[in-house]
C-alpha cells in the first residue's frame, strides 16, 4: 500500500537504465568514471521518472552521510531521554548530526508518512511500531532504517523481551507473598509495547494460579507523553485506593507512572512497600536513588547498538543481512518491594 504518490528513488532509476546504484551515485555526482553512453543512459532514466536526487543519493558513492534522523513518540519521557543519550554519544563521537523528529502520542505512523513525503532522510533511527503499511512505505526510502523497540524482518532491529521484563515483576512480588497484585498501565490502549507487558503480568499471575480481578488494572487519565506520566500513575493508584479491598502490590508499565502512584500512597498516608509495594518498568536514574525496585532495559546500550549498526549500514549499504538483537531486561530490587516482614 502507498501513501500519496510514490516518489521515485536511486532504485527506481538504477533498474530503468540497467546499471547499478552505485553508477547512478557517480553520474549524479559528475564523476569521470563512467562511459558517456551509460551516463546518458542514466539521464534519459532520470528524466522519464522526473527524479529529483536527495543528499543520500549525492553521498552514496563516497560512503557518507550528513544526517541522521530519529523518530520516537517522545524526547521529554525520561525513558527516551535515556535511549537518546545512547544515540548521541554515538553520533557525538563520529560527527554526525542528530535531527530529532516528535512522533506524538496520536496518529504516530500518519505523522512519520507525512513527514517522509516531504523530503529525504539519509538514514532513520525509528522507536515505533511497524505494521505492514509502514514497513512498505520504508522500504521504499533510499536510506537505511533500523528499529528500535520493534522487530521486523525487512530491518535491522532492536529490541526488548518485555514479556519476560514484566513476568520478572510479578513473579517478584508473588515470591514476597503477594496475591493481590495490580498493574497500572497506559490510557494509550493500542500501544503494542504496553499490550507485551500486559501479557506478561496475566501470565505470570496464571501460573501462579491467581485469577486476576478486572479491579486490578487501572490506567489514568491524562495522555501526555504517551500516557507514561506521573500524573496518570498518581490518577491509577487513586483509582486503586477507591477498591473496599485493596491491593498489596502494583506493578506499573513505566517509572515514571510509578513515582506518580507512590506519590498518590504517600499523600493517602500510606507506607511503601509494608502496605502496598511497587515495582516500575525502564529503571530510570529517579528510580535508583529513590530507592524504586524496576525493570532495567538498558536503554542506553540500545541506544548505542542501534546506532552503531545504523553507520555500519551507512558505510556498508550492499550489506544484505539483517541483524535482530534481543535484550532481556532484568529486574533491579529495591526497597519499593521487599522488606522483613517479621520486624
Amino acid at each position: 500500500m502507498q501513501h500519496g504518490k510514490q516518489k521515485a528513488t536511486i532504485y527506481n532509476v538504477a533498474e530503468r537504465a540497467g546499471v547499478a546504484i552505485s553508477t547512478v551515485s557517480r553520474v549524479l555526482n559528475n564523476s569521470s568514471d563512467v562511459s558517456d553512453l551509460t551516463r546518458a543512459r542514466v539521464l534519459q532514466a532520470i528524466e522519464e521518472l522526473r527524479f529529483r536526487p536527495d543528499r543520500t543519493a549525492k553521498t552514496l558513492a563516497q560512503k557518507q552521510t550528513e544526517s541522521l534522523v530519529i523518530a520516537m513518540p517522545s524526547f521529554t519521557t525520561p525513558f527516551h531521554t535515556e535511549l537518546l543519550k545512547g544515540v548521541r554519544s554515538r553520533i557525538k563521537e563520529l560527527e554526525y548530526d542528530l535531527l530529532l523528529f516528535d512522533l506524538g502520542s496520536r496518529n504516530p505512523k500518519e505523522k512519520l508518512l507525512d513527514f517522509l513525503s516531504k523530503g529525504s532522510v539519509d538514514g532513520l533511527l525509528l522507536a515505533m511500531h511497524v505494521d505492514d503499511e509502514l514497513a512498505d512505505e520504508l522500504l521504499t526510502l533510499s536510506a537505511p532504517v533500523v528499529l528500535i523497540g520493534n522487530k521486523r524482518p525487512e530491518f535491522d532491529s532492536y529490541y526488548w523481551d518485555d514479556e519476560g521484563g514484566a513476568r520478572s515483576a510479578v513473579n517478584h512480588f508473588i515470591q514476597q507473598g503477594h496475591r493481590r497484585i495490580g498493574i497500572i498501565t497506559s490510557p494509550i490502549e493500542d500501544d503494542v509495547v504496553q499490550q507485551r507487558r500486559i501479557e506478561g503480568y496475566q501470565i505470570a499471575m496464571k501460573r501462579a494460579g491467581i485469577e486476576i480481578d478486572p479491579n486490578w488494572m487501572q490506567s489514568g487519565l491524562t495522555e501526555k507523553h504517551a500516557g507514561i506520566s506521573e500524573e496518570s500513575g498518581n490518577e491509577a493508584m487513586q483509582a486503586f485506593l477507591r477498591l473496599s479491598e485493596r491491593v498489596t502490590a502494583v506493578y506499573a508499565i513505566g517509572d515514571t507512572l510509578a513515582i506518580g502512584a507512590w506519590y498518590a500512597l504517600r499523600k493517602a498516608g500510606l507506607r511503601v512497600p509494608q502496605d502496598v509495594a511497587l515495582i516500575g518498568y525502564n529503571d530510570i536514574k529517579t528510580s535508583l536513588y529513590i530507592g524504586l525496585s524496576s525493570v532495567d532495559q538498558k536503554m542506553q546500550q540500545v541506544g548505542h547498538q542501534a546506532t552503531d549498526r545504523m553507520i555500519f549500514r551507512l558505510l556498508n549499504r550492499n550489506t544484505e543481512q539483517r541483524v535482530d538483537v534481543l535484550t532481556v531486561p532484568e529486574l533491579r530490587v529495591r526497597e519499593s518491594s521487599t522488606f522483613d516482614r517479621t520486624k
